[in-house]
């Protein structure tokens, strides 16, 4: 048992040595981590599904300070025996800054600023989907090696204006603000999207990221 305890402080300890040389070296260092989403929902014969993908690249600009950018898509579509009610696609950008503290040894608890701008147009109405906002979240991120950590987070505040236009109408706006929020979308949205129940942002977020 003794043998065990030590090895498995070893490893620790090695791990932990590993994070802070990083550490003390990220300045210039680049990274890539992905945002993967997916729901679906089903009544009868009806199914509306939404996949998002977003890939995100940034460097490190100071040893506790980094900056970047995510480009991806988000895909809404709600479909039934009759045939498809609706199909979005939208492009997603979003630069990010992002500042990080040392907790303990190889665990880091950063704060991150992010400026997601969502646009693109829903098929079978030819209606425009617009969406700008500012997102601020908190989370850990726990360097395993120097080159991979795994990092989660949560939403501390989001705010977001939703434009929709139709090809014959008026627009409208949606605008929302929430503290430590849950996502969801606006009833006027969901009815524009066909009832697909899109969840175009997530407050929680996992995942690995790859530095190099």
């Amino acid at each position: 048992m003794k043998k065990i305890v030590t090895l498995v402080s070893i490893v620790l300890m090695g791990l932990s040595a590993n994070a802070q040389e990083s550490s003390q070296s990220l300045k210039g260092t680049w990274f890539a981590t992905s945002q993967f989403g997916y729901q679906q929902t089903k009544t009868a014969d009806e199914k509306n599904t939404t996949l998002s993908v977003l890939p995100i690249v940034g460097t490190f600009i100071s040893p506790s300070v980094a900056v970047g950018a995510g480009f991806g898509v988000i895909n809404i579509k709600a479909e039934s025996d009759a045939g498809t009610a609706a199909k979005t696609n939208l492009l997603v950008v979003q630069p990010l800054v992002r500042k990080y503290w040392n907790v303990a040894g190889s665990l880091y608890f950063f704060g991150q600023a992010a400026i997601p701008v969502i646009s693109g147009k829903e098929k079978e109405s030819d209606l425009k989907v617009n969406q700008f906002g500012l997102s601020v979240s908190g989370g850990f991120d726990y360097f395993i090696t120097k080159n991979f950590s795994v990092e989660f987070s949560y939403d501390l505040a989001n705010f977001t204006s939703t434009t929709i236009e139709p090809k014959n109408g008026e627009k409208t706006t949606v605008t929302n603000f929430g503290l430590a929020h849950v996502a969801n979308v606006d009833p006027f949205y969901n009815t524009a999207l066909a009832g697909s129940n899109p969840n175009l942002t997530s407050p929680l977020s996992f995942g690995f990221k790859f530095l190099f």
